[in-house]
Order: structure tokens, then C-alpha cells, then sequence
């Protein structure tokens, strides 16, 4: 169990159906230790200012998230949380290991800018 503020996805369906829901999706897949517990905050606090951003949660040792660690994206990563940005439906960007805030900002406004381009 994840102790978050964060809305926890517990099954595949429910990783599919929130990307398939929302534009703006970002997913930390992790355990309650000291490399995620601060990207859990980070999220935490980001998500007033992101609004147009989804954040979830998932346990990475609950079966389910095998949805989540066989992505390609992943498949060199050595380090936990495993955190997934998805942009209409596809992964645009992963991360694994502690981020920084300035970090984790800097991947939402490049992957999610609210900006339109002409």
C-alpha cells in the first residue's frame, strides 16, 4: 500500500483507462522507501499548479504494474520509482530513481505545455 495523497492505480485496467481518459498523465510506479517517497511530495504539491496534468500512483511490486516495468522505456532502468509521463496515450518520457522538483517541472513543461504552437 502507498501512503499518498496521490489517486492509486491498483490494476493494468486502471493505468489504461486513466491514460485513455486524460491527455496529460504522470505515473509513479514505486514503494514507500527514501528514492520515491520525495517524488510522491513533488507530485504531491505540483498538482494545483498542473492542473491540466493527472497524477497517479502505482505500487511497483503489486503484480498489476508488470504493465509498467515491461515498457521498453524501462528496461535499462537500475533504480526506483519508475516515473511515466504519458501524453495521449503514449509514453512521451521516463524517468527512474529521486528527481528534483526543478526536475520533474522541467519534464512537465516540456511534455505538457499549455501552449498552443502556430
Amino acid at each position: 500500500m502507498l501512503y499518498t495523497n496521490l489517486k492509486h492505480l491498483e490494476s493494468a485496467a486502471d493505468l489504461k483507462k486513466a491514460v485513455s481518459e486524460n491527455p496529460n498523465v504522470m505515473v509513479i510506479c514505486g514503494r514507500m522507501g527514501p528514492m520515491c517517497i520525495p517524488v510522491y511530495e513533488i507530485a504531491e504539491e505540483l498538482e494545483d499548479e498542473y492542473k491540466h496534468v493527472k497524477f497517479f500512483d502505482m505500487e511497483f511490486d503489486n503484480p498489476e504494474a508488470r504493465i509498467i516495468r515491461s515498457l521498453p522505456e524501462v528496461q535499462g532502468f537500475m533504480g526506483i520509482p519508475f516515473t511515466i509521463y504519458y501524453r495521449d496515450g503514449k509514453v512521451v518520457r521516463a524517468t527512474s530513481s529521486i528527481q528534483t522538483r526543478e526536475q520533474v517541472k522541467a519534464i512537465l513543461d516540456k511534455e505538457f505545455s499549455t501552449t498552443v504552437k502556430a
